[in-house]
Parts: structure tokens; sequence; C-alpha cells
């Protein structure tokens, strides 16, 4: 008898039957599927954590040495299909960063502080002189053209974004008073 005749005689092992076979390829397949199903899950969690707004173009106004308060302005962009708001903003350049806006009182307009800035479900606001923007108050430095200062902005839905403000020198604007629109006064 030739050897070959003597290997086919030997018991064979139960990994090399066709059913273990199987059951190992099955078990690889549903080895293989889990990432795509945790990738699923991972996905569902993503889309239910809080969007993330962008932020672009981001300054601030540069101020002379002693000048106790700025401002900072940029656009806000929410990608997502929900509504957010802004809700609040700190930085290390100043004691203090409030919301602020612009509103005609008594013929004059007067900054005034509020509460939130919305930014409507994919759509932006744009912060700028004049209008909405980030009110730095008791800086803690002089804000020179070309400075950067740092922004920590919160939104409502509990995220919150880092972003970097290039100090810009701003022209102020006069308002129909004749008043330059970045002195005006505040209104609580």
């Amino acid at each position: 008898m030739s050897k070959t005749t003597n290997c086919s005689l030997r018991p064979r092992t139960k990994a090399a039957s066709p059913g273990w076979l199987i059951a190992a390829l099955w078990l690889l397949g549903m080895a293989m599927s889990a990432p795509v199903a945790l990738g699923a899950d991972a996905d569902d969690a993503t889309e239910a954590r809080a969007p993330i707004p962008l932020v672009r173009d981001a300054y601030a106004r540069a101020v002379p040495p002693g000048q106790g308060n700025s401002a900072a302005f940029m656009r806000i962009i929410n990608p997502s299909a929900k509504a957010l708001a802004l809700v609040g903003a700190s930085s290390s350049v100043a004691r203090v960063v409030e919301l602020h806006t612009h509103a005609r009182e008594d013929g004059m307009m007067k900054m005034r502080r509020v509460e939130r800035i919305e930014i409507p479900a994919k759509s932006e606001v744009v912060l700028q002189p004049g209008g909405l923007h980030l009110m730095l108050i008791e800086l803690k430095q002089s804000l020179a053209p070309n400075d950067l200062v740092d922004l920590r902005l919160l939104f409502d839905n509990g995220s919150a974004t880092e972003v970097t403000a290039q100090t810009r020198a701003i022209v102020p604007r006069a308002d129909l008073s004749g008043h330059p629109s970045d002195q005006m006064p505040h209104s609580n």
C-alpha cells in the first residue's frame, strides 16, 4: 500500500469537516459584521450628541492701552438640522465676556446684553460691529492689531467651540445721530 492510501484511512478531524467549515465561516461573518453594527451605533450616538457649530472669520477690535473693553465678531454656522443658540463665552484676555446687541431706545442706539443668540438650523448668524457681538469686558491686556484672542463659545446643546480671533483696527461707524456706533451707551 502506498502512503497515500494510509493517509486516507486516518480519521478525519472535525476542523476539516464541511459542517465545521460552514460554522467557522458563519462566525467569521458575524465577527466581520460586528464592527459595522458598532459603527452604526457610533453614528447614532454621534447624531444624538450635540451638533458642533462652525465659526468663521473671527476677529476682535484692537484697542489702545488703558481701554477697558473690546468686542469680538464672527460668523457662526449651524450645519445641523436642529436650531441652537450661543449662550455664553469666555476668554483669557477679559474678565467677562457677554453676548450683546444694539437696539434703538429713545431715539438712540444702545448696546444691550442678551441671554442668547439664536442660530436656526442649517443657517448662520453674523456677529458684526453695530449688531450682535461678544463684549470683552475688563480687559486684562491691551489688544494691538494682529494680537490673537482666544474665545470659548458655549451653546445651549452643551457643546463648546474654541476660537482664535485676530485683532484688527476697526474704524468706528457713525449711526444716524452722528455718534460712533462702537461707543454707544449700555442699557441693562
